[in-house]
């Protein structure tokens, strides 16, 4: 009879994903970005920069993914009540990392499309105001950067809270580019060229940010590890004569799960092949859930998965 043996590092609500270990500094960052908008939008309202204004448009979406990203690490840590998520409520941080995408894209998009409509229009900027505004929302989004950093780092619902900010700051330091080249050349060109830029800029950052996302959701093997080399690894254990069944996947950022089938030769003490095999996936390849399957040499299933 085959041995099996699965384990867990604590319930949903006892562990921290990556996220969730940066949840105070996600909700201070929210707050100042939050704060700025507001001052932003009736900025670029009174100057009538387009540049302003899709800066603006950059805060408001930074504060709507920020509030997600904040409300997942919350959510995520929450305990399953209903029975039915054996995993928790994790890959709502991944969710919260989609949304973050989609709102990127739709700014952009909406940038692209104001700065190409105004090509060739006859518009009044206001330089000075854009040039204050823009110095500090710089100031405000380095801050918030700072804030994310190490996060972003860890985390990829945080990773996409820190995108966003950083296309905002892009945004910012375009503003007060714009505003110095209006000031200087008389032409608000500049201010269109430059809200341009950004929104392409902030596309490109959003199809990054994406792939990674949709990798996580297709249950993609973590870049970090190769597959061939943890069953190699696995299969030089002490004791086992075949692996099969390696599955590797995120479950959402920091938590890396894996499950395999160790086939053991007859005698062989079971215990210590978990205990040895256990060992090398934590220390070696960073895996700290594992669900192995100990089946003994004669074992043989009728029937065989076919995936």
């Amino acid at each position: 009879m085959a041995a099996g043996h699965s384990h867990s590092h604590g319930s949903a609500h006892e562990a921290l994903s990556a996220g969730g270990r940066h949840r105070s500094r996600l909700a201070l960052a929210a707050v100042l970005v939050g704060a700025f908008f507001l001052l932003e939008l009736i900025a670029a309202l009174v100057s009538g920069s387009l540049a302003l204004l899709s800066d603006a448009g950059h805060m408001a979406a930074d504060v709507l993914v920020l509030s997600a990203a904040l409300g997942a690490t919350v959510v995520a840590g929450r305990p399953d009540r209903s029975g039915r998520r054996s995993f928790g409520l994790y890959r709502v941080e991944v969710f919260a990392s989609l949304l973050a995408v989609l709102v990127m894209l739709a700014v952009a998009a909406w940038v692209i499309i104001e700065a190409l409509g105004r090509i060739g229009e006859a518009t009044s900027v206001g330089t000075g105001v854009m040039l204050v505004v823009g110095l500090l929302g710089l100031a405000v989004n380095l801050v918030v950067m700072r804030l994310l950093a190490k996060g972003a780092q860890e985390s990829l619902n945080v990773k996409g809270a820190y995108l966003e900010v950083l296309a905002d700051t892009v945004g910012s330091l375009g503003v007060v580019i714009a505003a110095v080249l209006v000031a200087l050349t008389g032409s608000t060109l500049a201010d269109t060229v430059v809200a341009l830029a950004i929104g392409v800029f902030v596309a490109v950052r959003a199809v990054i940010l994406g792939r990674e996302v949709l990798g996580v959701l297709a249950q993609t093997t973590p870049r970090h590890l190769v597959p061939a080399e943890v069953e190699e690894d696995l299969a030089g254990v002490a004791g086992v004569s075949e692996v099969h069944d390696l599955h590797l996947w995120t479950l959402t950022s920091g938590m890396d799960v894996a499950t395999a089938h160790l086939r053991i030769d007859h005698g062989c003490d079971p215990h210590g092949v978990l205990d040895e095999a256990e060992v090398l996936l934590r220390d070696r390849h960073g895996l700290e859930h594992c669900t192995l399957q100990i089946e003994p040499e004669d074992h043989r299933s009728d029937h065989e998965s076919a995936w």
